[in-house]
């Protein structure tokens, strides 16, 4: 047998068993296939397609997925907001699931910048810095490096580095998490919006009054004043931090008026402080 002979002879052998393993494989995948819920297809439909993992699932097709088997609530997307959830809800025929809005907030206004530890050179991104002695240059080490990782992974553009410091612009921020995730230094967390006029406390630092002082120009020295002037107890003072429970908070912005740091915010703005009334007589 000649060297073509042996060469068809091995052609036509493979195509054969191309021809006979196609077949298997084909009828194992009809054989095994899974059928797929077609509201998965409609869910998926709904969403904005942003794969920002804010819903908990890995990317939208995940999320749709999750809630077509009843494993995840209607209201899960933080980026199509109750808008989706109403049509996730048509689609999975059961009453739409409101959900409170949240915003990315970054605890720090900035009042570190001035007490660096040290000139940083070197990559500017937050997690590189983070990881030098310190913590970072930062004399604060709970401030804001200001190097801007949390903009680099926001996917709507929500959050700026700002004269050093992250600012979160609320109308864009769909709460995705992913500046939380991202900031080394932990400082950035999900805020409710329950009430007509937000109010926040941008701190973070766990340092007693006198080092607070040292490193930052109006961060939180545990005075309790906020808390005493809540009306609703809201404001309670843990670690040398204050903290705002959302679910008591009502807006009043008392507590900003006492703040002698001027660090309490209602809707992102510092309060100018009334005047006392004066006594009749």
């Amino acid at each position: 047998m000649t060297l073509a002979m042996i060469l068809g002879v091995a052609a036509v052998v493979l195509l054969v068993l191309g021809v006979i393993f196609g077949l298997i494989l084909g009828f194992a995948a009809k054989a095994f296939a899974v059928e797929k819920d077609p509201r998965e297809e409609a869910i998926a439909g709904c969403l904005p397609g942003a794969n920002c993992g804010g819903c908990g699932y890995p990317g939208c097709s995940g999320y749709a997925a999750a809630v077509a088997a009843g494993k995840a609530a209607t209201n899960c997307c933080a980026a199509g907001g109750d808008a989706v959830a109403a049509q996730i809800a048509e689609i999975m025929g059961v009453k739409a699931q409101t959900s409170v809005k949240m915003v990315a907030q970054v605890q720090c206004t900035g009042g570190c910048r001035g007490h660096e530890q040290y000139e940083y050179v070197g990559i500017r991104d937050c997690s590189a810095a983070a990881r030098l002695p310190g913590g970072g240059a930062a004399g604060c080490s709970f401030g804001c490096l200001g190097f801007g990782t949390c903009e680099a992974v926001c996917p709507f553009d929500a959050i700026h580095v700002i004269d050093g410091v992250a600012k979160v612009d609320e109308d864009k921020c769909k709460a995705c998490k992913k500046c939380v995730d991202a900031c080394p230094r932990h400082i950035i967390l999900l805020a409710p919006y329950k009430t007509k006029k937000h109010v926040a406390i941008t701190c973070s630092s766990k340092d007693k009054g006198p080092d607070v002082r040292k490193v930052c120009d109006n961060g939180c020295i545990g005075c309790s004043l906020c808390a005493k002037a809540c009306p609703k107890e809201a404001i309670t003072v843990d670690k040398n931090l204050a903290v705002i429970d959302y679910d008591k908070c009502v807006g009043c912005g008392l507590c900003a008026q006492k703040c002698p740091r001027k660090l309490i915010t209602v809707d992102g703005v510092v309060p100018e402080v009334k005047p006392a009334a004066k006594a009749e007589g």
